[in-house]
């Protein structure tokens, strides 16, 4: 029913606007799914449930945070990274609201496609900022978009202070990255990479081999099955956490 519901109100309603009011359509759908079985760790929404989407991705439907988004914000704060300058590239709009007024670091919001509500228009690969400048950085669901990957690792490395970290994470395989740069078309970067506007396919063992031939140092965090899982999340994820 809700992606049915989102799908008509986006085909009638202007982007631009559906971007200014989405918290308002949210709102509506939020009193639909109020309870205290679950809850939203980044808006705070008490649920009855989760919306679950047809990839059994579970949605806050007051925020609109996915489980990916809600593991990010925890790990933000299990690894101290809110302070200093924080620098997030293409933040979904749960974590854009929730950490642009917080006046306690400097966040750096950065969309370079503008697919997203941020504030910079940073070139990945060719970062406009001083080295060793940003304390933290967050690259989710970037990295597998850019064909100049470890360029764009590189300059992650430059303009991260000695001592600054950063989280990252793509969709992950098994084995060996999978790549060809001849793969071009939309159409066929769907069919070999999952996404039209993917043009790799990492492993995580492949990514972590990538960052620390740039310098940095790699942890893996991986994440099993929860015996509680009140705040929705994924039950297998991989996070790499770097630090330079």
């Amino acid at each position: 029913m809700y992606s049915q519901l989102k799908i008509l109100l986006k085909a009638i309603i202007p982007k631009k606007i559906w971007k200014t009011y989405e918290s308002t359509f949210r709102g509506i759908i939020y009193w639909f799914y109020k309870g205290n079985k679950f809850q939203c760790n980044i808006c705070e929404a008490q649920l009855a449930s989760f919306i679950q989407l047809e990839n059994k991705d579970l949605l806050c439907p007051r925020c609109g945070s996915l489980p990916r988004t809600r593991r990010l914000f925890s790990l933000l704060h299990q690894y101290q990274c809110l302070k200093g300058k924080c620098l997030h590239f293409s933040p979904p709009l749960s974590l854009y609201k929730k950490l642009s007024p917080d006046a306690s670091f400097e966040y750096l919001s950065s969309d370079f496609e503008n697919e997203f509500l941020a504030t910079y228009q940073f070139n990945l690969t060719d970062i406009d900022l001083n080295e060793n400048t940003i304390d933290c950085f967050i690259a989710y669901h970037v990295l597998e978009h850019i064909e100049a990957d470890i360029t764009a690792m590189e300059e992650l490395y430059r303009v991260t202070k000695i001592g600054g970290q950063g989280l990252i994470q793509t969709p992950f395989k098994k084995g060996a990255i999978y790549e060809d740069a001849s793969i071009k078309s939309p159409k066929n970067r769907l069919l070999h990479f999952g996404q039209k506007d993917h043009v790799r396919i990492y492993s995580a063992n492949g990514l972590a081999e990538r960052l620390t031939k740039v310098g940095f140092k790699v942890e893996q965090l991986s994440f099993s099955a929860l015996a509680d899982n009140k705040f929705g999340y994924k039950t297998k994820e991989i996070v790499l956490l770097v630090r330079k």
